[in-house]
């Protein structure tokens, strides 16, 4: 029996895991000999960031809740570290499989790896080059001590093997985010202030933003939204504001005629609002993979990005962080038309399926 244990921490993470328990499952109905642990490590523990995740896309329960909670990068590294440990200790298991690169997968990484235990790396390989990222920081660390790894590009697997990975264990699967997606396209349902803030296909903008270069200082955020907000014309721009963020603004009266903020929205809801949107503007990199495989023109706010197949193939289009480059590119969006665009290669739905027939081969 090859016996796995499953870490996710942050919402994107859980996004992640759901279509490879699936494809578990599903080998287990066929009558594989596998099993898997699901752990939670709770670094997102906002019942819209995590639970909320669970329940609509038919996460089974984790087996356990690490409970860790916020801190600053190397509390909450040492946090995880130290609660993972003793789990892994009283339910010892053949490989842990991480996902994506927020502090939970480089803290269960490294444990696994002291304890002798294979780790399985999923979103390998990707880069931004930006040091300044403690993502990136998370995902050089992760790669360097992976057994398997599983890409979503070509170009990602090139980046190993730079770092020296072996090539044999260098697997391209695609995107288990497109998984979900493709799963729950189906599923996907407006909001409830879908009808209160008059929301038509095509007739607002998503905002998402929370990366420290466009949140932390108040005065440069405040100049950023009040730039959106006029740069929009007559659409609505739905801002949906994460709690930290929100903490920054604090109860500033910002006069914004186009702006509305919102909660965090639930996975079915969000990817419902992102598919019938005019356009995304975001500094998230997960997004701009789903803006591209729904066909969404997408701006994103950074100077670097670790997915540069969304920008060559997809809609995605990195913008900087200041507002002048926005309202120029946004403008010639506006003035030109979406330009042509396409789906990355395996960006097909199967790459969960994919990866555990690979490791259901190692056995």
């Amino acid at each position: 029996m090859m016996k796995i244990t499953i870490v996710a921490g942050a919402r994107p993470n859980f996004i992640k895991i759901a279509p490879i328990i699936k494809a578990i499952e599903k080998k287990q109905a066929e009558g594989a000999k596998i099993s898997y642990r699901l752990v939670h490590t709770g670094q997102h523990y906002d019942k819209n960031l995590s639970d909320t995740f669970f329940e609509e896309l038919n996460i089974p329960e984790p087996n356990v809740n690490l409970e860790v909670k916020s801190g600053s990068q190397s509390v909450q590294t040492a946090a995880i570290m130290v609660a993972f440990e003793p789990e892994l200790l009283q339910n010892p298991c053949d490989l842990v499989l991480v996902v994506g690169d927020v502090n939970s997968t480089m803290a269960c990484a490294i444990v696994a790896k002291k304890l002798n235990i294979k780790v399985i790396h999923v979103e390998a390989g990707i880069r931004s080059g930006d040091m300044t990222m403690p993502e990136e920081i998370n995902r050089i660390v992760t790669d360097s001590i992976t057994d398997y790894f599983f890409t979503t590009s070509i170009w990602a697997g090139e980046n190993l093997l730079k770092y020296g990975a072996d090539s044999s264990n260098i697997h391209f699967i695609g995107n288990v985010m497109i998984d979900t997606l493709y799963q729950n396209l189906d599923r996907i349902s407006a909001p409830i202030f879908w009808n209160e803030f008059s929301l038509e296909t095509k007739n607002y903008i998503i905002l998402t933003l929370h990366r420290p270069s466009n949140v932390d200082e108040e005065q440069s955020l405040i100049q950023l939204l009040q730039g959106i907000d006029k740069m929009v014309g007559d659409k609505k721009v739905i801002f949906t504001i994460h709690p930290r963020t929100k903490a920054i603004l604090g109860e500033t009266n910002l006069n914004l005629k186009n702006i509305v903020f919102v909660e965090p929205q639930g996975y079915l809801n969000f990817m419902f609002l992102i598919k019938n949107s005019f356009a995304v503007i975001t500094d998230s990199g997960g997004i701009s993979e789903e803006t591209t495989v729904l066909g969404i023109p997408c701006f994103t706010m950074r100077n670097n990005t670790e997915r540069p197949e969304t920008e060559t193939i997809g809609t995605n289009t990195l913008v900087g962080t200041s507002i002048y480059n926005l309202n120029k590119m946004f403008g010639e969006f506006l003035q030109n038309g979406p330009r042509k665009a396409g789906i990355p290669e395996l960006w097909d739905g199967n790459a969960s399926e994919r990866i555990i027939d690979i490791l259901l081969s190692k056995k």
